[in-house]
Parts: C-alpha cells; structure tokens; sequence
C-alpha cells in the first residue's frame, strides 16, 4: 500500500527521495531503495492468481447477450466458487478456495442475488372439489427422473397487466420440464404446462411411466376435474397438499423464488428493459429456463447443472423397479 502510494505521486512527477523523507518524518520508515526494489520484483503467484480470478469475475458483467451482465453474475460466493473450479479443471488449472473467492468478491463489491419474500398466487380449490392425497409427504427427493414431478405458479407484472408463469420440475434432478406462460390463470394454463414437459420428456428420449407423481398445490386449477381427469388419461397420479400449508409444495415455491428473484427482478441478466407484455415474459422465461437446466449450478446437486445431473443417471441407469411400464397410457 505505501509502495503504490509513492509510485502515485512519482507518476504525478514527485521525486522519490523527497517522498521518502516526508513519510519517515511522519512515522514510516520507508527507504528509497525499498520502493525501486518493489518496482523491479516480479508479481507473487498470488497476485498473479488474484489478478486472473478477478478478471474472469469482472467479466461476468459484460458477458450477457448486448453486453448485459451473465446470469452467474447472480452467484453468491460459495456457488461462484463451485462455478470457478468447473471453469479452472475444464482449463487443467488448479483449484481456488472458498476463502479466496470471498475474499476477491469482497474486495469487488460482489455479493451475489439476495432472495426476497414470497408472493402467494393460491387460491383454495371450492369444498366440493375432488382433491387427491399428499402422496409426498414432504419428502422433496426422488431414485430416479420422472419418479416425481412438483408444479406451482406465480404471477409477473408487466405494463399491460399481470402475466402468469406456471413450471413444472422433476424432483430428481430440479430440471424445469416444462413451463406456460399466459394472461389468465385457468385450467387450461396450467394443463399447457403439463403438456409441453410430457413432450419435452418423449422428444428428449425420456419418456415419462405410467404411475408418475404429479405433486401441487391445493389450488382452484389443480383440483379442478378437468385437471384431475387430464392427469388421468396421461397416466399419472395426482398428489395435492394440504389448503393453506406452503410446506406441502416447497420444492416447486423454491423454484418459483429462484425464478422471481433471478429471471424477474429489475436488473436481471435476463432482461434488457421493461417487460410491457406477455412475449416479453415468455423470452425472459425461455432463456431462464434454458440457463436454469443446462448451466446454473444446483446446491443440491453438487453444484453442476440439471441436466448434467440427468446425463450421469441416464449414462449408467439402474435396473427399473418391478412391474414398473416404461410408458404412460395415453387418451
């Protein structure tokens, strides 16, 4: 710090000797020769490593589509290292610590994506609905994909009035299988949503059995008959949570706040203005979505990506559970 003060107003045209001496007459014991010393020392390896891992953080600000910062802008500091190592093994480099990376995120005001609150969109389904049994218990884990799957939606603000987003996500590997987007909150919406992830699974070779769970909330749209009947006819088992417990559908409300927080909120990588109607949020949503599977790093799965995690499964799958269909029945 004292060298790079000197070097400061040597480059202002101060001679350094005359600096030298007013510092020591301040209390710093500092000798010319020490300065010239330091200007002809080569860089440490570790500010040579600091300097490198600072570039590539920076980077991230201007990395996006048009300039716009890169979605791993939105890491705190224990993803972004995960995310660093992935980057410093694919380049056969060595490993960085954590306690590195906060400290260079630190010192570059980095502090990553703080979540906000939730937002509740459920309405309670009528008394006379028909509501199907928690099959799931709480229990937000799966042996293999399209075991289970869990759904929610939440609503976007737009200029032109509210936009709602349903997703649907496997509970194995917390991919998004399937999304809709639309002005109205109906049946139809959320059916759209289950439609596009059954035919994402068959066009991407994994086909959805028979007997799947389908988990939601105990919303209006999802005990409706139509839906219940829908699940039916595809071959699934519908699984609802109890009225009024978010507890009962926490996977898919975490993924719903990833979504908010992430793709949604003012100055989010994904977005390039003001979001003025429903095409803005299904770009926005599609490149979330897109990122989300095949690039953002998931806690719960060692920090590598969904459909990362999906490969591993489907390079080496187990034998199938007995008696288990490897399709659904179909209308």
């Amino acid at each position: 710090m004292i060298f790079g003060f000197i070097d400061e107003q040597h480059a202002a045209g101060r001679g350094v000797e005359p600096i030298c001496q007013v510092l020591r007459e301040q209390g710093l014991q500092v000798a010319p020769r020490s300065y010239r010393a330091w200007r002809t020392r080569p860089p440490s390896a570790r500010a040579l490593s600091d300097a490198e891992i600072c570039d590539r953080l920076l980077a991230l600000r201007t990395a996006g589509p048009a300039g716009r910062p890169a979605p791993e802008i939105l890491y705190g500091r224990r993803k972004m290292t995960a995310w660093l190592n992935r980057a410093m093994t694919a380049e056969d480099r060595p490993p960085v610590s954590k306690h590195t990376v906060h400290r260079l995120m630190a010192e570059l005001g980095m502090n990553g994506l703080v979540r906000g609150r939730k937002t509740r969109t459920t309405v309670p389904g009528g008394k006379d609905a028909r509501r199907a049994g928690d099959l799931l218990n709480r229990q937000f884990s799966a042996p293999r994909p399209n075991h289970a799957w869990v759904t929610d939606f939440t609503y976007v603000p737009t200029w032109s009035g509210f936009v709602y987003v349903a997703l649907a996500i496997d509970l194995y590997s917390r991919a998004i299988v399937g999304w809709s987007v639309s002005t109205i909150k109906d049946v139809a919406f959320v059916e759209d949503c289950l439609a596009m992830a059954l035919w994402r699974r068959d066009q991407a070779g994994r086909p959805v059995p028979a007997g799947m769970i389908h988990h939601s909330d105990a919303g209006s749209q999802y005990t409706a008959i139509r839906f219940t009947d829908t699940l039916a006819l595809e071959g699934l088992v519908a699984s609802i949570g109890s009225v009024g417990d978010a507890y009962d559908n926490a996977a898919a409300e975490t993924v719903m706040g990833l979504f908010k927080n992430e793709a949604v909120a003012a100055g989010s990588p994904f977005r390039d203005g003001p979001l003025r109607q429903l095409t803005d949020v299904e770009r926005l949503t599609t490149d979330y979505v897109h990122w989300y599977n095949h690039a953002r790093l998931h806690g719960e799965l060692g920090h590598i990506p969904p459909e990362e995690y999906e490969q591993a499964y489907y390079a080496a799958p187990p034998d199938p559970p007995p008696g288990e269909s490897s399709h659904r029945k179909t209308a």
